[in-house]
């Protein structure tokens, strides 16, 4: 069993302990020497690290460190822009003898995998438009196996073990009590679209069994989820009968959840549908990202800066939260 884990970690401190890697990269600094740069998780948190100058025996090593691997790492704890960093002094590739538990390693979504694709299946199978219903089932069905450990991303929101399932799954329970309040809402097509909105994700990213993401896929890279999305409803059009209007629509909800051509929407979302599942998708993405941060800091006190949230320091208040620590 680990005996640190990175929630634990504090700064001005030496550390042993084993850590999974999520990047592992070597870099060439203005000295022009090779260094290690690289992420290191287990199941509460992450941390980047530095190993300067990359060279002699263990180069070798080093360059064959990858994604997925379990490795022992002797480091300090610096402080850099306001975050944490590791100064790596040894690492090394963990072996059998060391008995280690993935369950340590792995962070992942707060409910079963299993139980979150079922209650997904259950909406689709629920929908009343036998049309959005063929696309929703087709797409959950084949599926199924990458769904069930999928990320919804690399870093970020929902880069977890199960997680895209995890923000489906919350996105759908927000669309579901949304179209009791915005009457106007197609509630099918709209279930319809936050089912499918990122499930060419499955197709962009190259994710291992641990929901790992070592790269971009060549479509990720040249395409994204949004246009490979188009792709995949114009394939089905045909097969399930699906009339141009529909197909459309659900194709306009892939593109334009994003909003910003920044952020590879080349349109704004045109109907009430799509505008929803925009906000919906952002609002999910940022509470998780929110959460993730507030996790480990203490009441009355400030996050690291988060990147992914502008750069902006949240407060913890000191006062209970429903249904969070």
């Amino acid at each position: 069993m680990k005996e640190i884990y990175v929630i634990d970690i504090l700064p001005d401190e030496e550390i042993t302990d084993f850590f999974m890697i999520k990047k592992s990269e070597i870099r060439t600094g203005s000295n022009n020497k090779e260094y290690l740069d690289i992420v290191l998780a287990d199941k509460t948190g992450e941390i980047g690290g530095k190993k300067w100058d990359v060279a002699g025996p263990e180069a070798d090593t080093l360059y064959r460190l990858k994604a997925g691997d379990i490795v022992k790492v002797r480091a300090t704890v610096n402080e850099w822009n306001g975050s944490l960093q590791l100064k790596v002094q040894r690492i090394r590739a963990a072996t059998d003898a060391d008995k280690l538990e993935k369950a340590d390693f792995i962070k992942a979504a707060p409910e079963k995998p299993e139980d979150m694709y079922d209650y997904i299946l259950g909406v689709a199978k629920g929908l009343s438009d036998e049309d959005f219903k063929a696309v929703a089932l087709k797409l959950l069905e084949d599926n199924k196996q990458r769904l069930l450990y999928w990320p919804a991303a690399k870093s970020n929101h929902h880069a977890i073990y199960a997680g895209l399932l995890y923000h489906v799954k919350r996105m759908l329970m927000m669309a579901d009590s949304a179209s009791k309040v915005y009457t106007n809402l197609n509630r099918d097509l709209l279930l319809t679209g936050v089912i499918i909105h990122d499930i060419e994700k499955l197709n962009e990213m190259d994710s291992d069994q641990n929901g790992i993401v070592s790269e971009y896929t060549f479509e990720g890279n040249l395409l994204g989820h949004l246009v490979a999305g188009v792709k995949t409803i114009d394939h089905l059009k045909d097969e399930i009968g699906l009339s141009n209007e529909k197909a459309v629509m659900l194709e306009h909800m892939m593109i334009s959840h994003h909003y910003e051509p920044d952020f590879g929407s080349p349109k704004k979302p045109l109907f009430p549908e799509a505008e929803a599942l925009h906000y919906m998708d952002m609002l999910d993405s940022k509470m998780y990202d929110m959460e993730d941060a507030l996790r480990t800091v203490k009441g009355g006190e400030f996050s690291d800066r988060i990147w992914s949230l502008d750069n902006r320091r949240l407060y913890k208040s000191t006062f209970t939260h429903s249904g969070t620590d």
